[in-house]
């Protein structure tokens, strides 16, 4: 395995030391202010000072917002009314895509130019409140892409049309409560967010992502539930989360034929691990919200969502998915206007084809600031590097196609006008230093028409480049809309 496993032990006693030294200098502090338990069941780290209530509660008060709010009991016939112990929202939407850079497609090939989505979406969301400290709640989500009927059917491959034309599933659905004043529970289809950064993955390794049209929208509307069992255990500012992911769950990616397919022929047939005790995937964290900072540590034994391909005794090639040990840190810290954030992960047991005997480990890291001293407006830039050990020349060779160190940016300018009801977005990603691995730029804008209604829509560009995902979509260029009914 090379040195993949001294690497592995070198950074567990570093972040080791890190974290006695964190504890040591946060007992040597004065007593925090916050020196109570984040109140409800939140699990999400915090990003700053100015946000540390927000970030204590947001997370699952937002999903269950409205269970605390009992209406006035209302009299009928000298009786009075009880409130429900259930509710139901939900939204309604209607998206479109319009592909105005598309190139005239050789023959035999789809032609994406022009409409490319009309797709209606709905979700439900059923929530229960079955006591003070037992909650639940049900949701779904479905569409259907007519974009398929109205262009016609058969321009299109059958793996674009099982993969983008209707799609339904169950979507955050859980159970979750108190077992005792200082440890709670959540089981069920869940999303949980690690890390910092709001635009690059470093330490959130724990949910799939759907990237079927890359850059459309952001990573917190990307993220797949799955199938998981969490216990968080709190003591004054800090926090003990223990996590069990029973659901085997990858990334749902680009089928052969769609415009972001990057190649000209089906990919193997893909080996997906079974649902069982020995393939379940387990994490834990340790995080810490303290006066104008906050910080965690994370371990995670979990599938890389990304595939490599394998070759079988027979000859064949299989896509399989390596199992990745993940120790990592994230830490921010506010400075007046500024929020200054990093992250590092250490990953162990990538796999590629053409060392098929070797395993690989990477050092991740990221490091950014977000701004708020302008009125309205929020400026943020972050920057990334992954690092793979021990790289092999063979390894840029197809179908492997890896880098040694790959390189990202993402800078992200928002403003808000007319009282907040319109937002103006404007995020650049970028491959590399110089671009040569690909990017793509978001001009868009979100307007609340009322307490219901949501207009939004933009731009995008993409630029080619030599890594996978950017191969060959330079010219995929659209315009966006989408009108949004919230109940």
């Amino acid at each position: 395995m090379r040195s993949s496993t001294a690497c592995f032990y070198i950074t567990l006693a570093a972040t080791l030391l890190l974290a006695a030294g964190t504890v040591a200098l946060c007992f040597a502090e004065h007593e925090s202010p916050l020196g109570k338990r984040p109140e409800g069941f939140e699990t999400v780290d915090a990003k700053s000072e100015t946000e540390e209530r927000k970030a204590k509660t947001d997370e699952l008060e937002s999903i269950i917002e409205g269970f605390d709010e009992e209406p006035e009991p209302v009299k009928k016939t000298g009786e009075e009314k009880k409130p429900s112990r259930f509710s139901l929202d939900g939204y309604v939407k209607h998206g479109l895509s319009y592909n105005f850079s598309h190139q005239s497609p050789e023959p035999g090939e789809t032609d994406w130019r022009g409409l490319s989505r009309f797709r209606p979406e709905i979700k439900l969301k059923l929530k229960a409140k079955f006591s003070d400290s037992i909650r639940a709640q049900v949701s779904g989500k479905a569409y259907y892409d007519a974009v398929f009927v109205i262009r016609g059917r058969d321009g299109y491959t059958e793996e674009v049309l099982n993969n983008r034309e209707k799609d339904a599933e169950l979507a955050e659905s859980y159970i979750l409560g108190k077992l005792t004043d200082n440890l709670d529970f959540r089981s069920g289809r869940q999303i949980i967010v690690w890390g910092k950064s709001d635009n690059i993955r470093i330490t959130d390794v724990l949910n799939p992502l759907d990237i079927r049209e890359p850059g459309l929208v952001d990573i917190e509307d990307l993220r797949l539930p799955v199938f998981a069992t969490k216990l968080d255990y709190y003591w004054g500012d800090w926090s003990l989360s223990g996590i069990f992911l029973h659901e085997i769950r990858f990334n749902k990616t680009p089928a052969f034929g769609s415009d972001f397919f990057p190649g000209n022929k089906p990919q193997p047939p893909e080996a997906i691990p079974a649902d069982s005790l020995g393939n379940t995937e387990y994490a834990a964290a340790v995080s810490g919200i303290l006066t104008g900072w906050d910080i965690a540590f994370y371990f995670a034994d979990v599938y890389d969502d990304l595939p490599y391909q394998e070759l079988k005794p027979n000859g064949e090639k299989e896509l399989k998915h390596a199992r990745l040990k993940m120790l990592g840190t994230a830490f921010n810290i506010a400075l007046g206007n500024w929020l200054l954030k990093a992250e590092t992960a250490f990953l162990d047991g990538f796999r590629f084809f053409n060392t098929p005997d070797e395993s690989y480990c990477r050092l991740d890291a990221l490091a950014g600031f977000e701004y708020t001293g302008f009125n309205e407006t929020t400026v943020s830039f972050e920057m990334a590097n992954r690092h793979l050990f021990d790289f092999d020349k063979s390894l840029k060779q197809p179908p492997d196609r890896a880098t040694e160190d790959e390189f990202q940016t993402a800078f992200r300018l928002t403003r808000q006008f007319l009282n907040d009801t319109l937002t103006l977005t404007f995020l650049a990603q970028t491959f590399d230093l110089s671009g040569e691995g690909g990017a793509f730029q978001r001009l868009s804008a979100r307007y609340d028409w009322s307490d219901s209604i949501e207009l939004s829509g933009g731009l995008i560009f993409y630029s080619a480049g030599h890594l996978r995902q950017f191969h060959g979509i330079g010219d995929k260029d659209r315009i966006f809309l989408e009108i949004k009914y919230s109940f």
